[in-house]
């Protein structure tokens, strides 16, 4: 469900960046130092990792000639915690959008939007209440299903509005909104399905994982996750560097409804704002749409491992940057 700026005014597309940013640093300001404690901070590393690589596999919707991917907030959350969850997944998207033109620059407030703040600040607290009456391998799994579903369905149809507030005459919102939830629907099952397996495997393996999240507190000292984070590390390079050249050809959800709504799947917004960043966007990545620019051979499962570590270490980064400062900062109050 990553946007292309096509899909957006370069007014929308600020006020969508300028909205993210503002969610992404009210998360920074609420993380705990419990939420970036020793523990925690390996396992957004994996977990980012894991999510960018699963991104990479689109899994057939039967009799629709449609894919989808996992979007992985909701995922992420409950490994992590909603803040941050929020700050891994848009570490992804990040990179996904700089290193490899998955999502437009100018979009790339609206994708974390939509694939970040919703999922882990609104879905994931709903989710939360539930979870701190008990936590079983059942509920677990109706909370990851209903979660990811109820998070991408918002997310498709913040899509719709974001691109009726841009304009885009090509896209009318009837006519769009009706193809985009329900494909989003099936995708969001897929999704669910996906997230709860990666829950209840962590939560049989390591169930204080999930509880510090669901708590907000610390995981502690005598738990260790290092089996936890060398499982999820292998899976991630298994799934990025091998899965990937599996992935389902079929558009995807957001493809697939653009080209029924407007038949075609080029949507042309050739604005001065637009032709700037696609230009700037074009240099900086390596390897756009996950393959070489020379595109010889296939690049994916370079890509694949390539985008897992870099997301793993950008996730990484980011939240020991995070908890140095806040150390720094509780010493000095």
């Amino acid at each position: 469900m990553h946007m292309a700026d096509a899909l957006l005014s370069p007014a929308v597309g600020a006020t969508m960046w300028a909205v993210s940013v503002g969610a992404t640093g009210y998360g920074i300001y609420k993380i705990k130092e419990a939420d970036l404690s020793e523990k925690k901070l390996p396992m957004m590393a994996v977990s980012g990792a894991f999510v960018f690589a699963a991104q990479m596999i689109n899994f057939t919707i039967p009799g629709t000639g449609s894919s989808g991917h996992i979007g992985g907030g909701i995922l992420l959350a409950i490994l992590l915690g909603e803040f941050p969850a929020l700050l891994t997944i848009a570490s992804v998207l990040v990179i996904q959008c700089l290193l490899f033109a998955d999502g437009g620059l100018l979009a790339l407030g609206a994708n974390i939007f939509n694939m970040g703040v919703i999922p882990c600040l609104i879905v994931f607290p709903l989710i939360r209440k539930i979870l701190q009456k008990g936590v079983d391998k059942k509920k677990l799994t109706v909370v990851s299903v209903a979660g990811s579903v109820i998070g991408l369905q918002l997310g498709a149809f913040c899509v719709v509005l974001e691109t009726l507030c841009s304009g885009i005459a090509r896209l009318p919102f009837q006519t769009f909104v009706l193809l985009m939830q329900p494909i989003h629907l099936a995708i969001g099952l897929g999704e669910g399905i996906v997230t709860a397996a990666v829950v209840v495997f962590v939560w049989q393996m390591r169930p204080e994982i999930i509880k510090s999240a669901v708590n907000a507190e610390k995981i502690e000292k005598t738990v260790s996750v290092k089996r936890l984070v060398a499982v999820l590390g292998v899976v991630a390079l298994i799934t990025g560097g091998l899965l990937s050249l599996y992935a389902s050809s079929n558009p995807d959800g957001l493809e697939w409804s653009i080209e029924k709504t407007a038949k075609t799947t080029e949507i042309e917004n050739q604005s001065k704002t637009h032709s700037l960043l696609g230009a700037v966007q074009e240099k900086i990545s390596l390897l756009p749409d996950y393959d070489f620019k020379s595109q010889e051979g296939s690049g994916t499962s370079f890509s694949g491992i390539i985008g897992a570590g870099v997301t793993c270490v950008l996730a990484l980064s980011a939240g020991g940057l995070i908890r140095i400062v806040k150390k720094r900062n509780k010493k000095e109050a």
